[in-house]
């Protein structure tokens, strides 16, 4: 049995989106360039028409993938869910860095839509995972390859 693959309501919105783009724009686009590289004759030596399905088998390959994801997500949408105080999945916590005094603020969302760069981290990352149920000024110990960190959360954030 598969298990469910949670992702907030923003994460299933994204996905959507993608696969809407590869079904309904690339997909067909890529079948004209199959067409188009088949009028060029010999398709043993024909590079337009390789590369044409390999992007073929990548977008095909892309959908089934977001399909399955789609199929097996469970939509946590914070906003129906009563603020317990506690870090839960979806919510958005500020936290100070104990070992090296620096702060910052970041949303636990699911393994897909994790994005370091936008303050998006997996349910799955060990800071997530070490956060999960504490609640404001807790002292939570993060054990990484390099060494025992340190976090003291300093907010909460349920929106």
């Amino acid at each position: 049995m598969m298990y469910k693959i949670p992702m907030t309501v923003n994460g299933m919105r994204k996905l959507k989106k993608e696969l809407h783009e590869l079904k309904h724009h690339k997909r067909p686009k890529i079948i004209s360039s199959l067409i188009e590289a088949r009028k060029h004759g010999d398709l043993k030596e024909n590079a337009e028409y390789h590369a044409a399905r390999e992007e073929q088998s990548f977008c095909e390959s892309r959908i089934r993938d977001i399909e399955s994801k789609l199929c097996y997500a469970q939509v946590i949408d914070i906003k129906n869910i009563n603020f317990s105080g506690k870090v839960i999945f979806g919510t958005t916590v500020e936290i100070l860095n104990l070992n090296t005094n620096k702060i910052c603020k970041f949303c636990i969302v699911g393994n897909d839509e994790s994005d370091f760069k936008n303050n998006l981290i997996s349910i799955d990352s060990p800071v997530s995972r070490a956060l999960i149920g504490q609640k404001i000024s807790d002292i939570v110990i993060v054990n990484t390859p390099s060494g025992k960190l340190r976090y003291k959360i300093l907010n909460i954030e349920h929106i």
